[in-house]
């Protein structure tokens, strides 16, 4: 299986085009996570904002039961901060966290939000999978 390469470019904070290529990445794992990246100014810093989800559709009583049992302290580690964003059709939180100019440094910034996301992911399912009477 071939590495996943992203590039992370530099948004626009009015018109919200991409308009600047800050680097390109591979990635070795868990890429189908990651629903979209880009970078932001904020406060003379650069920021990149991952928008990470789940590798699969989930069903109506599975979206709010993920809300329930993820824990975003797993994302702690890296991110400066982590939102719901519950205005899509699957689960998607999005995590800021320092822009690296040093390529592999931000290379393993991002592999490890995806390890972490996949492995809090993956302990919700499990708790989940006996509660859909719960959420009907």
């Amino acid at each position: 299986m071939e590495d996943t390469v992203i590039v992370v470019m530099l948004k626009d904070p009015v018109t919200g085009f991409l308009e600047k290529e800050l680097g390109t990445y591979d990635l070795t794992a868990h890429e189908e996570l990651l629903y979209n990246i880009y970078a932001e100014q904020q406060d003379g810093k650069t920021q990149v904002v991952l928008r990470l989800t789940t590798e699969r559709d989930v069903e109506d009583w599975e979206f709010e039961a993920i809300y329930d049992y993820y824990d975003a302290a797993a994302l702690a580690p890296w991110a400066l901060q982590v939102e719901e964003e519950e205005d899509c059709f699957n689960p998607i939180w999005k995590v800021t966290v320092p822009f690296l100019e040093e390529p592999t440094a931000m290379e393993e910034e991002i592999d490890g939000i995806l390890s972490a996301h996949w492995q809090e992911l993956s302990s919700v399912y499990e708790v989940i999978k006996d509660k859909k009477d719960e959420y009907q």
